[in-house]
């Protein structure tokens, strides 16, 4: 049974940072696409950020503000926010496939999502 848990959400002013993590369990997660979706309110899910094991992507919205990080040893994705704004408040997911193609698109597996919040 695959699990996500995603933590270190909250509320920042803009500009500043913050940094969420998930840690994974269920089988091992060095080989899988690991990433970050969000959905803000009345908004669909986005794709935000994702990272295999030897590259990263990340949505025109974030790039150069985001960063995602693994710690295979420790089944642990990050997402470090900087330079946030109101637009980036929403619930922030931690998601995992075994295809990077799939991740970006239809991922497999969901954490339940920590709640970012940017005020201005």
């Amino acid at each position: 049974q695959v699990q996500l848990v995603e933590s270190g959400g909250g509320l920042v002013q803009a500009g500043g940072s913050l940094s969420v993590s998930c840690a994974a369990s269920g089988r091992t997660f060095s080989s899988s696409a690991m990433g970050w979706f969000r959905q803000a309110p009345g908004k669909e899910r986005e794709f935000v950020a994702a990272i295999s094991w030897k590259s990263t992507y990340y949505a025109d919205s974030v790039k150069g503000r985001f960063t995602i990080s693994r710690d295979n040893a420790k089944n642990t994705v990050y997402l470090q926010m900087n330079s946030l704004k109101p637009e980036d408040t929403a619930v922030y997911f931690c998601v995992t496939d075994d295809s990077m193609i799939n991740l970006r698109v239809a991922p497999e597996y969901w954490g339940q999502g920590t709640q970012v919040t940017v005020s201005s």
